[in-house]
């Protein structure tokens, strides 16, 4: 059974949204729009990140609309591994979440592509790290549609949380009526 999505028991993970990658993807500005309603959704509740960079020299950095909205102390990890958690430094990232004492039990991924790095770190982040994980569904893409939808209906099936950015904000936020309430409606109109 899948845990709640809380704010205080959740960190963000972003896969490789960056330069060279982007613009062959499907559904790039829908990624780029609700990635950015993520991360300041992020900034304005404290929510920690961890951000990835598949190959940075080759594929480029993360790209600069998202960049700038990055947490200052979040852990950006580059990787050439598919799944993050296949990465060395991935664990110690976690660990620096307080991942041990239980009080981030729930990752929020988005980023790219859904059926080859974000599928992947999902399955494995169930299998070795007994995680609940949310997929920001409209903060994914692929460069194909097909494999999008294919890729969340897996993750689905393996006991992911697929919704979308506006769900897993609004379950944060908790209720209407407070400072962070009407500082991240905006984002939604």
């Amino acid at each position: 059974m899948h845990k709640s999505i809380k704010a205080r028991s959740s960190f963000l993970l972003m896969i490789d949204i960056q330069e060279r990658l982007i613009p062959v993807m499907y559904n790039k500005e829908e990624v780029i729009n609700n990635s950015v309603r993520l991360l300041k959704a992020a900034n304005e509740l404290e929510v920690p990140a961890i951000i990835s960079e598949q190959y940075p020299k080759g594929i480029g950095a993360t790209i600069p609309e998202l960049k700038v909205l990055i947490q200052e102390g979040s852990t950006v990890l580059e990787k050439v591994e598919f799944s993050c958690c296949n990465n060395s430094e991935f664990g110690d990232a976690l660990l620096n979440l307080n991942f041990n004492s239980g009080t981030k039990d729930t990752a929020i991924l988005f980023g790219i592509e859904t059926h080859i790095c974000v599928l992947g770190t999902a399955l494995d982040m169930i299998e070795k790290y007994n995680l609940n994980v949310v997929i920001a569904a409209d903060a994914c893409g692929s460069r194909t549609e097909k494999n999008h939808l294919l890729a969340l209906e897996a993750a689905r099936s393996m006991g992911c949380l697929v919704v979308p950015t506006e769900t897993i904000i609004y379950h944060m936020l908790e209720k209407a009526g407070t400072p962070q309430f009407k500082a991240l409606l905006p984002l939604f109109k």
